[in-house]
C-alpha cells in the first residue's frame, strides 16, 4: 500500500468568536479561502494537480452552507476543475478530513489532496443549524436513552465527577494551557489575516487564582437532580472558548512529493475512530488512543508528543489518568482552552501545530485525538521522516 505524508500545513490565527473579534468581520468562505491560498503558495504546487479538497465544518448553515469548502476554493481563485466536499464529524470534522485525505492517497484514489476546516462562530453561532423547536434526535433515540441526552457541559461535569477531578485541578490545568501557549512560537504555521497575527484568546496573565473566581457555567436544577454526583466545577475558564479560524494541510505520497520537489513534514501513520457513551460523550479519546496504538503496533512510551483537544480540562485530565501518559508531552504549546476551538477547523489546526512541534523538538511519533459530540472520537498517529 502507498504511504501518505503531509508536505505543508498552515492556519490562520484564532480569533475570539464574538462581535469585534479579530476575525469576526471576515466571511467564513473568505477565511478558508485565505488559508487555502497560503497553503498552495507555500507549497509551490500547481493547484490544478489537486485531486480533491476535503473540508470540515460543523454548523453548515447560513454563511457556512452549500459546501463551504468548494466555495472557499473558488473564492481563493483556484482552478474550477478541482472538486471539494464538506464533512461533519462535529468537533473532529477537519481531523476526519485529514483521515479521509490520507486514506484516499493510500488507496490510490488521490495523488494530491487538501484537508482543511473552518468555523466562524461569531458569524454562525453554535446551534444555528438547529432551528427553534426542531428536534435533531427524534423519538427512537430518546426512547433508547431515558432522561435524554445532555449538553457537552454536563458531560464535562460528569467526567470531572467520575474521575474525581476537583475545581483546583481543572483550573491549574487551564492556567497551564495559557502559560504554554503564551511561551510558544507559532510563526511557522500562521497565515496572518484581517490584521490578526496571533491567537487572540491566549491570556498570559491567567492564574489558577483568577480562574477560581469564575462561576460554574452549566448549573441546572434539572440536571442537579438527575446527576447528584456533579460538583459543578466546569467554568468558562476551564473550557474552550468560542472562536473563529481556519486551517489546511496538503497530503500526498512520498513518491509524488519527491517528484514535485516537496519535503514531507510527517507521515500519516495510523488512524482510528470510535463511538462511546453519548451521555459521558467526551471520553472517546481514551478508547481511540488505545485503538490507534494497537493499529500502529506502538506503545504509549513510543509517542514523543500528544495533542488531546482541550474541549474541557476534565477531558484531558481523565485521559491522562486512564492512559498514564507523561503530562510533559501533552499539548506542549497549549491547547484549545488557551488557543481557542473554532469547531470545524480544530482538527486541522491541531495537526498543523503538531507537525511543526515535531520538527522543532525532533519528535519521531506524535498522537492526536479529539472528543466529539454524540460520543465519538478520532485518533491519528504521525511519524516524522
Amino acid at each position: 500500500m502507498r504511504d501518505a505524508v503531509i508536505v505543508q500545513a498552515v492556519r490562520t490565527p484564532i480569533g475570539k468568536g464574538k462581535p469585534g473579534g479579530g476575525l469576526s468581520a471576515i466571511h467564513p468562505v473568505d477565511l478558508l479561502a485565505h488559508t487555502l491560498r497560503a497553503l498552495i503558495e507555500r507549497s509551490g504546487v500547481d493547484p490544478s494537480l489537486v485531486d480533491d479538497v476535503i473540508g470540515g465544518c460543523v454548523d453548515q448553515v447560513g454563511e457556512q452552507a452549500m459546501n463551504t469548502t468548494r466555495n472557499a476554493w473558488l473564492a481563493a481563485g483556484l482552478p474550477e476543475s478541482v472538486p471539494a466536499v464538506t464533512v461533519d464529524r462535529q468537533c473532529g470534522s477537519s481531523q476526519q478530513a485529514v483521515h479521509f485525505a490520507a486514506q484516499g492517497v493510500m488507496s490510490g484514489a488521490y495523488d494530491l489532496v487538501v484537508a482543511c476546516g473552518v468555523e466562524s462562530m461569531s458569524r454562525v453561532p453554535m446551534w444555528s443549524n438547529v432551528p427553534a423547536g426542531a428536534d435533531p434526535f427524534g423519538p427512537a433515540l430518546a426512547a433508547r436513552f431515558p432522561g435524554g441526552l445532555v449538553p457537552q457541559g454536563i458531560s464535562a461535569e460528569l467526567i470531572a465527577a467520575k474521575w474525581s477531578l476537583g475545581r483546583e485541578q481543572l483550573d491549574e490545568f487551564s492556567a497551564g494551557s495559557h502559560r504554554k501557549a503564551a511561551a510558544a512560537s507559532f510563526a511557522g504555521e500562521l497565515a496572518p489575516v484581517g490584521g490578526l497575527d496571533r491567537d487572540e484568546s491566549v491570556r498570559p496573565s491567567t492564574t489558577p487564582e483568577i480562574l477560581a473566581g469564575l462561576r460554574p457555567a452549566f448549573t441546572d436544577p434539572g440536571y442537579a437532580e438527575r446527576f447528584p454526583q456533579i460538583d459543578w466545577s466546569v467554568t468558562a475558564g476551564n473550557s474552550s472558548p468560542i472562536n473563529d479560524g481556519a486551517a489546511a494541510v496538503l497530503v500526498t505520497t512520498s513518491e509524488t512529493a519527491a517528484r514535485l520537489g516537496l519535503r514531507p513534514l510527517a507521515r500519516l501513520h495510523s488512524f482510528a475512530v470510535v463511538g462511546s457513551d453519548p451521555i459521558l460523550m467526551l471520553t472517546g479519546v481514551i478508547p481511540a488512543t488505545e485503538k490507534v496504538l494497537r493499529r500502529a503496533g506502538l506503545s504509549l512510551a513510543d509517542i514523543d508528543l500528544f495533542e488531546v483537544n482541550e474541549a474541557f480540562a476534565s477531558v484531558v485530565l481523565a485521559w491522562l489518568q486512564e492512559t498514564g501518559a507523561d503530562p510533559a508531552k501533552v499539548n506542549v504549546k497549549g491547547g484549545a482552552i488557551a488557543l481557542g476551538h473554532p469547531l470545524g477547523a480544530s482538527g486541522a489546526r491541531i495537526a498543523t501545530t503538531l507537525v511543526h512541534a515535531m520538527a522543532e523538538r525532533g519528535a519521531r511519533y506524535a498522537l492526536q485525538t479529539m472528543c466529539e459530540a454524540g460520543g465519538l472520537a478520532n485518533a491519528l498517529i504521525l511519524e516524522r521522516p
